[in-house]
């Protein structure tokens, strides 16, 4: 999969992030907050799952700043999920192969998502590389990047239960 990313030291505090989940149609969206601040483009990547699943990375200053799940890809549930023990602090900005910042992007790929028992912590790969790194956006906000920096995963964790599950 081709979203590159280049990795900028972080500003310091960690963001925190707002989960929202959407009833009505499961959508569950991961918020930055405080958002992005710098220059570059706002906008969206999308990354469509080769069985019809929908991911969307949201853009502000150029900057990832939060993901929505759309149309969920089968989950496949496991009694423990942890994510990787090294982690660095960053942000992360999506550009082009020439340098330029990006607004708008669509990839198509592979999708799996795993989770654990109390779907508490998800994780979603994409596409088939592996992953060499992990960055902290936020405090439950986790991306995978493999030896290029292109994105190759995402972690939610503290992901707060479904409402109807409450």
């Amino acid at each position: 999969m081709q979203i590159p990313l280049q990795i900028e030291p972080s500003n310091g505090a960690l963001a925190d992030v707002d989960y929202r989940w959407d009833p009505d149609t499961d959508i569950l969206s991961a918020q930055l907050r405080p958002g992005a601040v710098g220059e570059g483009a706002s906008g969206a990547v999308e990354v469509e799952g080769k069985d019809g699943s929908w991911l969307t990375f949201d853009l502000t200053s150029g900057r990832i700043h939060g993901v929505e799940v759309a149309v969920w890809p089968t989950v496949q549930k496991f009694s423990i999920l942890t994510p990787p023990a090294e982690v660095e602090d960053a942000r992360a900005v999506v550009r082009a192969r020439d340098g330029r910042a990006v607004a708008s992007l669509e990839v198509n790929t592979s999708v799996l998502a795993e989770a654990d028992h109390a779907e508490r912590v998800i994780h979603f790969r994409l596409g088939g590389g592996n992953r060499a790194r992990t960055v902290r956006l936020g405090r439950d906000l986790l991306l995978d990047l493999d030896a290029q920096s292109h994105l190759a995963g995402v972690w939610l964790l503290n992901v707060p239960p479904f409402p109807a599950d409450s």
